[in-house]
């Protein structure tokens, strides 16, 4: 990659991605608090089950190493008398059915935990995307999907080793380890004292590399949202990339995302390794303590070798708690800086908020008012200066103007995608902050010149408007608006299925979807922002005559840089950098001569040539 292109792809990258910057916090028990929150539903329906089956099977993991001392001691081994096969084949048969009761205790165990563990994560992602729905554009509007994506996603699914094993293996790694050492040091307090002399040594070592472990951890999760981000980026530009021929350039971009997210994967993955040669040095250190003076200590008649047998039982299931441990730390360090992302999002506030307790927007007549409205996406530029704009019911309203003159603005303050910075919005009287969202736009439909086509049948796409349309209705609304036509031309009609975006269907086609999708919703305010452009000549012709169906009886905005569309409007309003130039009929600006007439014949002149 030249060196050009690589700051390019510097610069892009901080842009894009500035909100994955990795946390750097300490490690919040509170937040792992609220991440085990979402077990309390389950606690008395499962939790009893697992808790009950865990005792049991770490019970019959301690009581093992104790048979063998006796076995050792009194049945192969004894002080006093001979050694009797009576007496070992009944500690032998003992211990087959501590190890039945063990593997029935654990696999009901972790039957029960899978099934807890996947519900957590159930309501776990559905909270999170049910929390995305509800944000306003501004959250999406500095966010990538992508990285959107990777939230409900991976960062969800790294959560799940967690909540299936972690949890209760790391429960019962605790109580293993504690019965373990009140155990040893019940046997001989003197060898169990020098056997965990280690101990402490190594949560020394370990301690040292946790916050390491976290970040690189955390740094990991970054890099992977970032590739998410590009690669639903570069799926959905595939187009514009190979029309400008720059499938090399993105080749490159995408693999040197790639090498930065398998080096910081390497780092996070040897750092989280070098827990396993710790606990490895440690257990040997022990184990030769144990022996050493184990081994003096049965010279000098202090303890049986049935109890350094056992002791020797006992220390290896000590160090592998203490491993699984070292590695549940990675694993909650993994989950904590999946938990950071995913709550930043459910945290995340909408930038439209309703009111504690909104009134409900009764049914519109459709008299629309912006009084003194001024708005800015970023801080100190205003997209709209004392904007002061009425329609009444029924009334069509046109906005034109150059690009980036305020009038997709305007209709986004309309269905309150963004609320002004000062001024307010009436419908009927009513301002629109003061009432639910979802009353409001129910009652506000839009129509956009990039339709967006979902996944599946015609027959739903149309449906989307009113899902509780009937088939009839859905036909009815696509023969009004001249859908019907080229609909049953298809394969299988309104039963076709399309895909994403519905790219086998023309442009002309979508739009023609989206008019009948709007007129099956019935709304009292209809908004076509540049519904019209991506329709030939003729088809235009077509829909000009159901647009007068679609638009009666109805509040309208149109937006239309096609200026033969809105001839008939009942008000045209003239926009230049957010304010209000013009406002007037079609004939009364003609007469005016003013910007929007020197529109109108730059047009007629564009289309003459």
């Amino acid at each position: 990659m030249s060196q050009q292109q690589s700051k390019a792809s510097s610069k892009r990258e901080r842009f894009v991605y500035e909100d994955d910057e990795v946390i750097e916090k300490p490690f919040n028990w509170a937040q792992l608090g609220r991440l085990f929150h979402y077990m309390k539903p389950y606690r008395k329906q499962l939790l009893p089950i697992i808790i009950t089956m865990m005792i049991l099977g770490t019970a019959t993991r301690l009581a093992i190493p104790a048979l063998i001392i006796l076995a050792i001691d009194e049945a192969i081994w004894p002080k006093e008398g001979s050694p009797s096969m009576t007496l070992l084949y009944t500690y032998a048969a003992i211990m087959l059915a501590l190890y039945i009761i063990q593997w029935g205790a654990n696999t009901l165990r972790i039957r029960y935990t899978n099934i807890i563990g996947q519900r957590i994560i159930y309501d776990l992602r559905h909270d999170l995307f049910s929390h995305i729905q509800k944000l306003s554009f501004r959250f999406f509007d500095k966010r990538p999907a992508g990285s959107v994506l990777v939230r409900v996603t991976n960062d969800i699914n790294a959560l799940q080793d967690l909540f299936t094993n972690g949890v209760v293996n790391l429960m019962m790694d605790c109580v293993q380890l504690v019965g373990i050492v009140v155990i040893l040091l019940l046997w001989n307090f003197q060898l169990g004292a020098a056997v965990m002399i280690t101990v402490p040594l190594m949560f020394i070592v370990s301690t040292s590399l946790r916050k390491r472990i976290r970040f690189a951890w955390q740094d990991v999760r970054t890099k992977q949202s970032r590739i998410n981000a590009h690669l639903n980026e570069s799926i959905q530009g595939i187009k514009v990339t190979q029309a400008y021929v720059q499938e090399k350039n993105n080749i490159h971009y995408f693999d040197h995302m790639n090498k930065v997210n398998m080096k910081a994967w390497h780092k996070a993955s040897a750092l989280n390794q070098t827990f396993g040669p710790v606990i490895e040095i440690t257990s040997a250190i022990g184990t030769l303590i144990l022996f050493w003076y184990g081994s003096h200590l049965i010279q000098t008649s202090v303890i049986t070798v049935g109890v350094l047998v056992g002791f020797a039982n006992y220390i290896g299931n000590f160090w592998d708690p203490i491993n699984r441990l070292g590695q549940m730390y990675s694993q909650l360090l993994i989950a904590m800086a999946s938990s950071e992302r995913i709550f930043e999002f459910i945290d995340e506030k909408p930038s439209v908020p309703e009111l504690q307790e909104p009134k409900r927007l009764k049914e519109i007549e459709g008299h629309v008012k912006f009084e003194n409205i001024v708005f800015e996406y970023e801080a100190g530029r205003p997209a709209l200066k004392n904007i002061n704009l009425e329609a009444q019911a029924g009334q069509s309203i046109a906005l034109v103007g150059h690009t980036g003159s305020g009038k997709s603005t305007i209709i986004n303050l309309l269905c309150r995608f963004y609320d002004p910075v000062q001024g307010r919005v009436l419908i009927d009287g009513q301002d629109i902050r003061d009432v639910t969202l979802e009353s409001l736009r129910s009652q506000v439909s839009i129509v956009l010149q990039d339709t967006f086509i979902f996944s599946g049948s015609i027959r739903d796409n149309i449906r989307y408007g009113r899902l509780d349309a009937t088939d009839e209705e859905v036909e009815l609304a696509a023969q009004a608006v001249n859908a019907h036509e080229f609909i049953k031309l298809l394969p299988d009609g309104y039963d076709t299925q399309v895909e994403e975006r519905g790219n086998v269907l023309s442009m002309g086609e979508r739009q023609l979807l989206s008019f009948a999708r709007a007129l099956l919703a019935d709304p009292r305010v209809l908004i076509l922002d540049e519904a019209t452009a991506s329709i030939d000549t003729e088809t235009e012709l077509k829909i000009q005559e159901a647009l007068k169906t679609l638009l009666f009886g109805r509040t309208s905005f149109i937006i239309a840089h096609r200026l033969s569309t809105i001839r008939h409007a009942d008000k045209i309003v003239v926009l230049d950098h957010g304010v209000v130039m013009e406002e007037g009929n079609h004939d009364e600006l003609i007469r005016h001569k003013g910007i929007y007439h020197g529109l109108i014949e730059a047009q007629y002149r564009f289309l003459s040539a």
